[in-house]
Parts: C-alpha cells; sequence; structure tokens
C-alpha cells in the first residue's frame, strides 16, 4: 500500500473522536501542596489514530494516559471515551468501560510467572461480559496473530523479553477494544525488539485499532501519525506527521 492510500484510509476511518477531553484539569494534594498536573487541557483522538504522547518527567503525559485509561477522572473538565463521560461512571462502569474499550500494554509486561501465554492472554475474558462461548479459540487466535502460534504453552521465564511483550499484547487485545493504549511499551527492549514491536503496532492500527503510545523515546514516536508533547500540565506541541509508512520508504 503506498503512502498516500495508507493516509487517506486513516483519514477515513479518523472521523469520529473516540477519545475527547475538554478543558481537562487534574490536581492532586500533596499534604499542604497542591499540584496541578494537567491544566486546562483540550484534545481530540478520532478513531483510527495513530498517536504518541511525549514529555518529560511531570509533564503531565502520565496523568493524561491514567484519564484515557479510565484509570482516574478529571477534576474539572470533562473526558469521554467512546462517547461516554467518564466522571458520571460508577466504579464498576469504569471496570467494564475498561475491559470493553481498552486494552492496556505496559513496559514491564506484567505477566504470572508461572502461567503459560495462552492462560495468560485468556484472563481478562473471565471477567467480560457476557462471557465468550470460546475463549481459548479466541486467546489462541490472538497469539496467532502476534507470531507466538509455537509459544502458547510456553511460561515467562521460556520467553525473549519481546516475546514477552508479544503476549501481553494479545492479551491487551484479546476483548477486541477499541483503544490500543501502551505506556512505555518498548522500555525494557533492545533496538531491534523495539522495532518489531512498533511494527507490529502499525499493522494494528492498519486493522482499525486506535493506537495510543506514551513515551519519552523520539525513535518511538516516530511511528505515530501524530504526536502530542506535554510540558507543565499543557500541551506544547500537536503535530501531525507520516508515521511508519513513511519510514519503511525510507
Amino acid at each position: 500500500m503506498t503512502l498516500l492510500a495508507t493516509m487517506l484510509r486513516a483519514d477515513q476511518r479518523a472521523g469520529t473522536a473516540l477519545i475527547s477531553a475538554r478543558n481537562v484539569s487534574k490536581i492532586y494534594k500533596m499534604g499542604d501542596q497542591t499540584v496541578r498536573a494537567l491544566d486546562n487541557v483540550s484534545l481530540e483522538i478520532a478513531e483510527g489514530e495513530f498517536v504518541a504522547i511525549m514529555g518529560p518527567s511531570g509533564s503531565g503525559k502520565s496523568t493524561m494516559m491514567n484519564l484515557i485509561g479510565a484509570l482516574d477522572v478529571p477534576t474539572s473538565g470533562t473526558l469521554s471515551i467512546d462517547g461516554r463521560d467518564i466522571s458520571t461512571l460508577s466504579s464498576d462502569e469504569l471496570a467494564d468501560l475498561r475491559n470493553r474499550t481498552i486494552g492496556f500494554v505496559f513496559q514491564q509486561f506484567n505477566l504470572l510467572p508461572r502461567t503459560p501465554a495462552l492462560r495468560q492472554v485468556m484472563l481478562p475474558l473471565l471477567y467480560a461480559n457476557p462471557k465468550p462461548a470460546n475463549p481459548e479459540a479466541l486467546a489462541r487466535r490472538r497469539l496467532e496473530q502476534v507470531g507466538l502460534a509455537s509459544r502458547m504453552d510456553h511460561h515467562p521465564r521460556q520467553l525473549s523479553g519481546g516475546q514477552q511483550q508479544r503476549v501481553a499484547i494479545a492479551r491487551a487485545l484479546v476483548n477486541n477494544p477499541k483503544i490500543l493504549l501502551a505506556d512505555e511499551p518498548t522500555g525494557a527492549l533492545d533496538t531491534k525488539t523495539t522495532s518489531e514491536i512498533m511494527q507490529l503496532f502499525c499493522e494494528l492500527n492498519e486493522e482499525g485499532i486506535t493506537v495510543v503510545v506514551v513515551t519519552h523515546e523520539p525513535e518511538v514516536a516516530e511511528y505515530a501519525r501524530r504526536v502530542i508533547v506535554f510540558r507543565d500540565g499543557h500541551i506544547v506541541e500537536d503535530r501531525p506527521q507520516a508515521g511508519f509508512q513513511r519510514r519503511a520508504a525510507e
């Protein structure tokens, strides 16, 4: 697929705001101090986008990730995910939103040490409502998709770092989420494996999944089609870029 065709396809998908923040602030009380982690931030991420969120430590990028992941709610303003204002949801409703809509990928993989890959990927299905008729088949399909068809019975200690992250990605995908939210997903990986994981994210985005990667690494952000930079609780840059297809063509 040409770069132009790829970008047009993404533009066609990206017509609906899947994530919408309006004048969002997040304030934390730390003893006598008040920390304004986010200060009146507004942004939209459309369905089908691939976005990198960047910024130095303390910039607000991790706080924004927690809000996008429905792990926290704003102090003021509104943040809607898939049309639902998260501030209006109960704890159970937030948990259901996370399970149905968002797949999480973290730097440290968060795998259970004594559980084989197939069971790791099946775990989110235990909390699905309604529960799927054949969870093992769904988990197998996702492991095959990330290139681990021959590693389903392997425990984490039997897998490389890249393979462990692929198990984590398969687990994030097993409930067919609309959003894949990755927090420093390549921070524990070498350069070659980082490239492989980011190419996998690009392929998943091409299939229609909205990908949001929080990273401090410019090399990782280059795979995204849009980069949002935070500093001191504000968005200081929001720019489009050609993303992985441009890099592959060079």
